[in-house]
């Protein structure tokens, strides 16, 4: 996230200069209104979950997930055709958001269980409690999330290149605080008319529960952004891995940080033995 400021055209102001990195994001940005057009425009508002059983969620998470990984080996873009595909930016961007959502569901879910008091009630094939098709819609939403963080941070740091160094700094934390809680407010917001994702106190949840789910994306957008910006500093696979597990410890130590410290937002008398005794989440789901 450094400060030089680079002469180039309005549009290239929010797009990366790694070619194969742009053709990435576009994409990313371009897909997305598939997915969300099917899920928020289409089976929530139709109310089509009403019939829906496992393989129906499992059917609507696999054609929302997989084509982001099918289409770009398929049509494969004019600034990968000539690199190898474990150096094109959407195999990385695929690994790391897979990665870090993948955690986020198997171990984080269960602090939404037990400091916000959410539940799944949705029939669903689960793993550790935790349905398959959060997992696989979980992988697309969060490429949405962290490619408009990535374009925003980039225009952002073109703006401000000028100013002092500790001043950018300011300006790019505060920043990403604010994208971070938009972004989890309004993923709230927008599943709310899906009951079958529920919550002791949703008005809380709005309010102080996005806040605890920020802490996902403080952690993760300046993280991700990293991923081959620079130029000339190509990431690999295993980089690329290990960044996206030191991501996902750190928002655990957080999460599990404000379960000590701060406890559940709303009152569970079932989980209040347990959080008082200081025992992780995982002592609780046994």
């Amino acid at each position: 996230m450094g400060g030089n400021k680079v002469t180039s055209s309005t549009s290239s102001l929010w797009l990366a200069q790694n070619p194969s990195k742009r053709w990435g994001e576009v994409f990313f940005l371009l897909y997305t209104p598939f997915w969300l057009t099917l899920c928020l425009g289409v089976v929530v508002p139709y109310k089509l979950y009403e019939n829906f059983a496992e393989w129906e969620y499992l059917l609507l998470g696999l054609v929302s997930a997989l084509p982001a990984l099918i289409v770009p080996m398929i049509f494969v873009g004019k600034a990968d055709r000539n690199i190898a595909w474990k150096d094109r930016y959407w195999v990385k961007a695929n690994l790391w958001i897979a990665i870090f959502t993948y955690v986020g569901n198997y171990f984080w879910t269960h602090y939404f269980f037990t400091v916000l008091g959410a539940s799944y009630t949705f029939p669903s094939w689960r793993m550790n409690n935790v349905p398959h098709t959060t997992f696989l819609l979980a992988h697309v939403c969060f490429l949405f999330y962290h490619v408009s963080a990535n374009m925003t941070l980039r225009r952002l740091q073109h703006a401000i290149a000028d100013l002092p160094e500790n001043i950018q700094w300011a300006f790019k934390a505060g920043w990403i605080l604010a994208y971070a809680y938009f972004i989890a407010y309004l993923e709230t917001l927008a599943i709310s008319n899906f009951p079958y994702y529920d919550f002791v106190d949703r008005a809380v949840m709005y309010k102080v529960g996005s806040l605890f789910y920020a802490i996902y994306f403080i952690v993760s957008y300046p993280m991700f952004f990293r991923v081959d910006e620079k130029p000339g500093d190509s990431w690999d696979l295993p980089r690329v891995s290990i960044d996206a597990l030191g991501a996902a410890m750190l928002v655990t130590i957080l999460l599990d940080l404000w379960r000590l410290f701060l406890g559940p937002i709303v009152p569970m008398p079932e989980t209040k033995q347990c959080l008082q005794s200081g025992l992780p989440w995982f002592a609780m789901t046994s």
